[in-house]
């Protein structure tokens, strides 16, 4: 088992490389790159200051070759694109993921400072799934066939099939503020009076911005996680140790909360693997239609700005740690269910 997670942490290097090759190459040919933001700014300037002879409007102002040979220089782009992912890697690898061309910081700082968004999103949308996906998933075992489980699978599967950003943006409508019923904020991660709220107050406050978005957070990974309970659940109520702990005489009960549950949740213990890349959890646009500036925000616009250093940092990030809970994922697995042999 030990040369296996070898072999694994070993193959963390060629797929972190086929990852971030393909994205940088990706980004580098994306017409809108940043030589063409500040052209097109330059020549928007120019036409607003009535430059070049045409006046308001005029987009015929030309740039000279030197100009431009100079600002690939500035941001790399004379090179080939190979050569330039070289250095990227380089770089990456004694931890400098570059400076922003947005917030003009470096990337380490323009992240971090979203780390405390994103745990949080990240460990109260997780708990919750959890605590909410695990009772209902034992219900619907139990309850087979009935209307219930008829019902709350038809409530799991339609959740499922909704993205998202879509359920955030009909919950803003109908209970957001200014709406029918104004239950919820309109945005935000936070109250604005934070600093002047007492402890409860911030409590409150905080719940009351969350609610919404950690709802969409969540509805994606309710029909996975309710779903495999259930089957696990029924799969394990059907082992001989499950009969003959009936033919004793033990309660159902105490047979299924006991005995049957804990073998049950051996496949959503492995999900626990995944904590460690919490810390970059979000949706680029649940967190757009919430106004919550964490990683996901980060990243849209980064995209929408062409900031590729700080898109390509929030891809190192999340690579690396989705590789690493991968193998975490697996390592739990092993040590819960003993029966386990990885070769």
């Amino acid at each position: 088992m030990t040369s296996y997670f070898l072999r694994r942490l070993l193959l963390i290097i060629p797929t972190f490389i086929g990852i971030t090759v393909v994205s940088f190459v990706v980004m580098h040919f994306v017409p809108g790159g940043p030589i063409e933001r500040q052209i097109m700014a330059y020549k928007m300037c120019m036409a607003q200051d009535g430059g070049g002879g045409g006046g308001i409007g005029n987009f015929g102002t030309e740039i000279s070759p030197e100009a431009v040979e100079q600002m690939k220089q500035f941001y790399g782009f004379d090179k080939p694109v190979l050569v330039r992912y070289g250095l990227w890697l380089w770089n990456v690898v004694h931890l400098d993921l570059g400076t922003s061309y947005l917030y003009q910081d470096p990337v380490w700082e323009v992240i971090r400072s979203r780390f405390p968004i994103s745990i949080f999103l990240g460990l109260t949308g997780f708990l919750l799934s959890y605590l909410v996906c695990v009772p209902l998933g034992v219900i619907k075992a139990v309850r087979h066939g009935s209307r219930f489980d008829v019902v709350s699978s038809a409530l799991v599967f339609l959740g499922y099939a909704t993205p998202g950003w879509a359920l955030g943006t009909a919950l803003l409508v109908a209970f957001g503020g200014g709406s029918l019923w104004s239950l919820f904020p309109l945005g935000g991660f936070r109250p604005d009076d934070w600093e002047y709220l007492s402890l409860w107050g911030k409590i409150t406050g905080q719940a009351h911005h969350m609610f919404l978005p950690v709802v969409c957070y969540m509805v994606g990974s309710f029909a996975t996680q309710t779903i495999l309970t259930k089957n696990s659940l029924m799969e394990t109520l059907g082992q001989d140790y499950v009969r003959t702990a009936f033919a004793k005489g033990l309660s159902e009960r105490r047979v299924i909360f006991v005995h049957a549950l804990r073998n049950s949740l051996i496949p959503l213990v492995t999900g626990f693997g995944h904590v460690i890349s919490l810390v970059l959890a979000g949706s680029f646009l649940i967190e757009r239609v919430f106004n919550i500036d964490g990683m996901g925000y980060l990243g849209y616009n980064a995209i929408l700005q062409r900031d590729y250093p700080v898109a390509l940092g929030i891809l190192v990030l999340g690579s690396v740690l989705m590789l690493i809970g991968n193998i975490l994922s697996d390592l739990i697995y092993a040590v819960v269910d003993p029966r386990i042999r990885f070769k």
